[in-house]
């Protein structure tokens, strides 16, 4: 399988401090992936690190054919056009419409056709189950609706990898079984890998897949940990 995310002997910083050591992490096209671990044990640090947000100073990292150590200002944009990030705060644009935050993300990676813009938005959002929302505000939409709408945000460029960092965390369950069977069929209708971190141990025992476990500043497969 082809590799969309590797990681070797890598060191997850956040400013000067260590939060992951020697992380060693292979994901492969459109394989589903949850990353768990206590609040501060290097979640959000490790996906800010392969999207680029912090740098990778220790070792190799690749994603979607991107170098991690050779990261600048120019080459960071070229990256995030082949992933997709969703945020459990879902960080949509409150005055504007579902439309207009498609759009802006579609004009920020350079597509100039209004027509195939059109056309993507409304191809998205008939997917993620938000048909006919196009003018809807986010603020008259649910937290349940918002994410569906970060979701189609997150899939506009086609992306090799999906980074979600506690999608469901202000969900309540039933709303977030939804969004995590949406982003596993649509990662399975796609081919897009996704990394998929929580603290929802209810939906790991509900919905099976495999385990990154990150733990006294290392990470492990969910079969070799041992407490």
């Amino acid at each position: 399988m082809q590799t969309i995310l590797l990681l070797s002997k890598a060191d997850i910083y956040q400013q000067q401090h260590l939060i992951l050591k020697d992380v060693n992490l292979r994901i492969t096209k459109g394989e589903f992936c949850y990353l768990i671990g206590k609040t501060g044990s290097g979640k959000s640090s490790l996906l800010k690190t392969i999207y680029a947000a912090l740098p990778l100073l220790n070792g190799k990292g690749e994603v979607a054919s991107h170098d991690l150590s050779y990261m600048d200002r120019k080459s960071i944009p070229h990256l995030r056009r082949k992933l997709g990030i969703v945020f459990q705060d879902f960080n949509l644009l409150m005055d504007r419409t579902v439309e207009d935050n498609l759009q802006f993300v579609l004009k920020a990676t350079n597509w100039k056709d209004q027509n195939k813009m059109t056309k993507r938005i409304n191809e998205l959002l008939d997917k993620v189950g938000l048909k006919g929302a196009n003018r809807k505000m986010p603020h008259k939409l649910s937290g349940g609706e918002r994410q569906r709408v970060v979701i189609a945000r997150a899939l506009l460029n086609k992306p090799e990898l999906i980074l979600a960092d506690e999608p469901t965390g202000n969900l309540d369950p039933e709303t977030a079984d939804d969004i995590l069977l949406l982003m596993r069929r649509l990662s399975q209708e796609q081919d897009t890998a996704v990394l998929f971190a929580t603290h929802d141990y209810r939906i790991l025992e509900n919905f099976p897949a495999r385990i990154i476990r990150c733990h006294d500043g290392k990470i492990f497969e969910e079969e070799d940990f041992v407490v």
